[in-house]
Formats: structure tokens, sequence, C-alpha cells
């Protein structure tokens, strides 16, 4: 259960890509490492960090969510809070707040988490983004505080997984059933790798 590497993409919504280029590529500084489209779409993958990838479909008629404070309870169908993007130092957070100051885009200070430090924003999208850099010593991953003061049961379990809540599987699917279906993009890559220069 322990060989996940982060989170491969998140994939968001736009009806503007130029402006989600300019935003994520040009202030942000993420590369723009794929693209694929066909009638009616685009899809554009923006690199985070070496395992973590962005990825934005563009959608006719796809319109910017209303900004709402991160964080606000919401009530009725909800899926979704914000987006928390990991940042070496706190002198990059003030390094972003300058960059957003300088481009005229809303940037509120830095907040004190305890274990972490954060600034927050919105792209063209009005997708809230937070941009957070650890605090030490303080490391929840090796050291974790659980301080809910009404825990869920389930949470006073402990902090590590529970496998036998979930039936084990009995025997590895065979070779003969594996199958793996062609998705968007794949016919950039039959030929091999593409040169983007």
């Amino acid at each position: 259960m322990g060989d996940y590497t982060g989170i491969h993409h998140l994939a968001f919504v736009t009806g503007d890509m130029e402006a989600t280029i300019r935003f994520w590529r040009d202030l942000l500084g993420m590369r723009l490492v794929h693209s694929h489209g066909g009638t009616g779409y685009r899809q554009y993958y923006f690199e985070i960090s070496p395992n973590n990838l962005l990825t934005f479909f563009e959608w006719d008629g796809a319109e910017p969510v209303k900004p709402r404070r991160h964080g606000d309870p919401v009530r009725g169908p909800v899926l979704f809070d914000h987006i928390s993007i990991g940042v070496e130092s706190q002198e990059r957070l003030w390094d972003l707040i300058n960059r957003f100051v300088e481009a005229e885009l809303p940037m509120t200070d830095v907040v004190d988490h305890g274990f972490f430090h954060s600034i927050y924003t919105f792209d063209p999208n009005g997708i809230p983004v937070e941009f957070s850099c650890d605090v030490a010593p303080h490391d929840v991953r090796t050291k974790p505080v659980l301080g809910d003061r009404d825990p869920s049961p389930t949470a006073l379990e402990g902090v590590e997984p529970v496998l036998e809540h979930w039936p084990e599987p009995m025997e590895p699917i065979p070779d003969d059933e594996r199958s793996i279906l062609t998705g968007d993009g794949r016919e950039l890559f039959v030929e091999g790798d593409l040169d983007p220069s």
C-alpha cells in the first residue's frame, strides 16, 4: 500500500485555455509538457514537480466558477474545495506574493497553520489555489497530530490503514484477462516520442 508516488495529475476545466496557459505556465513557471485535442476540446498538461502534473480540459461554453473563499462551508452537491501546491520555502511564498502584486492579481498574506504556512489566490477559471510550505520542526508525516475535539469514530482507529475493512484480492488478474483501452492522446506516441522543438 505504500507504493504511491504522489498525485499523478489533477484534472480541471477551462473555457479559456489562453488565460489558463498565461497563469500556470507564464506567471507560475510550470512547464507545458503535453497537449492534445480534437473537435470541441483540448487538453493541456502542466508540470508541477517531477512526479506531479496539472491538466485542463478546454470545452466550449465552460465558464469560470464564482470565487468562494477557500474552506468556506457549502451546502448541497459539492465536489471540490481547493488545490494546495507545495513550495520549498517561505521565501518562495513571498516571491509569489510579489509576482501577484506586480501582476495586479489577488493574493492573501501568509497564513500560519502550525505545521505549514500558506497563501491563497484564484486562477482565471475561479479555481481556489493555495501555495504551502512546511514549517520545521513540525512534520505530521512522521509525527501525526490528531486534534479533532469531536473525532470521527473511524479516525479513532488510528493513523495507519485498517486493511481488514476491505476484502483482499485473492489472486492477481491473469495476463490473458488484462486489457488496455486506447485513450485520447495515445496517437501522439504510436510512432515514438514527439520532439516539441
